[in-house]
């Protein structure tokens, strides 16, 4: 397979047929070591350290309000998405670091763009990391080191030693629910939790926080009624370090 033609599949199996592309790393940094629990479930001083997201397309990939397919933080944790919901990944110490220099070497830490420009409809991959933002678009075509390293970020494929346990679907403590208008739905049920419209504008939505484990099941076709009005509604599990709808984009 060319390089990195796995880069637009779907999210579970995106970067799961690449080659090898671990490139040249750069002296070791130190890596955060994990910290102490706090009082929400999240270990004190957690905190994002690099993410990416696949976008574009036809389907209009990655659009406000998504969960986006890939997160690590400063404790060594990591949340993908994927078909059947996030599963959360723990890397060991000497893993964390050996990844954070190698996305240092691959340019990863400097905004820029790779890839051609003005492509319409063209599946762009953001990374954001320390403060940078990198666009690779058309990753299936880029061979350059920013592409290579995109196959080392899929955490279905770290192997087993790099890990401390297994990997584990991600449970959130809460959840984001974004609130929009009922389009053609055939099922109305009426919404148990806080008025949907109470809530504050965000990713085009009017989104409340609710805990994970009382937002009701829903799909496209059901609407919900709260407060007078009827709502689509899309659940949108918060991350680590995430803990009301400002933190959702």
């Amino acid at each position: 397979m060319p390089a990195l033609a796995c880069a637009a599949l779907t999210a579970g199996a995106a970067l799961a047929a690449c080659g090898d592309g671990s490139g040249t790393a750069e002296p070791s940094s130190p890596a955060p070591a994990p910290s102490s629990s706090s009082s929400n479930g999240t270990p004190a001083g957690e905190k994002l350290v690099l993410r990416w997201r696949r976008t574009g397309g036809i389907a209009g990939l990655g659009g406000p309000g998504s969960l986006p397919d890939f997160s690590l933080y400063s404790t060594g944790r990591a949340v993908a998405s994927g078909q059947g919901g996030p599963t959360e990944y723990r890397l060991n110490t000497e893993a964390m670091r050996r990844l954070l220099d190698g996305a240092r070497a691959a340019g990863l830490a400097r905004s820029h763009s790779v890839g051609p420009g003005g492509v319409a409809d063209a599946i762009t991959i953001v990374v954001t990391m320390d403060g940078a933002t990198t666009r690779i678009v058309q990753p299936e075509a880029q061979s350059g080191p920013e592409g290579r390293f995109l196959q080392r970020l899929d955490p279905a494929a770290w192997p087993a030693s790099d890990l401390v346990g297994k990997p584990a679907p991600y449970e959130p403590e809460k959840t984001a629910v974004l609130a929009g208008p009922a389009t053609g739905s055939a099922t109305v049920k009426a919404w148990p939790l806080e008025p949907l419209g109470r809530g504050v504008p965000v990713a085009g939505s009017i989104c409340t926080v609710a805990p994970a484990g009382k937002v009701p099941a829903t799909t496209p076709e059901t609407a919900w009624r709260s407060g007078g009005q009827t709502y689509s509604v899309r659940p949108r599990p918060l991350l680590p370090a995430e803990s009301s709808c400002q933190d959702v984009k």
